[in-house]
């Protein structure tokens, strides 16, 4: 089992595989048919390595969509938030309703009687001279 330290040794390691394949690839000895059917098994393993990865990056993208939009767990939802406000609202709406009847109940209104509204009185006019 190899294990690598750090990722200078993963970079030597995958430049190192790079450059075998690459050698297999670009030698200039007669292909045998042996070889080819190994380069091109080598060539699979890349394309399934490569699909699996693009599968993976998009399975993780949905995931990760899903997950924010959903939201942290016990966050309100914006329209719960709306009715709570609105029951607030009404709650207060119901108590101001209720200390204006209460004030009005307890003040009292006096007329005067010369400011009401006499129908039948001319109103004097002013005179142009």
């Amino acid at each position: 089992m190899l294990v690598l330290s750090n990722s200078t040794a993963l970079n030597l390691l995958l430049s190192k595989l790079l450059q075998d394949y690459l050698e297999r690839t670009n030698s200039s000895a007669p292909a045998q048919v042996g070889s080819a059917s190994s380069s091109s098994n080598s060539l699979e393993i890349i394309y399934v390595l490569l699909m699996v990865g693009l599968f993976g990056f998009f399975t993780a993208g949905v995931l990760v969509t899903h997950l924010r939009a959903r939201g942290a767990p016990g966050t309100a939802e914006p329209y719960d938030t709306h009715l709570a406000k609105e029951r607030w609202h009404r709650k207060d709406r119901q108590y101001l309703q209720a200390k204006v009847l209460e004030s009005y109940k307890l003040c009292c209104v006096l007329e005067n009687q010369l400011a009401v509204e006499q129908p039948g009185a001319q109103i004097p006019e002013e005179k142009s001279s």
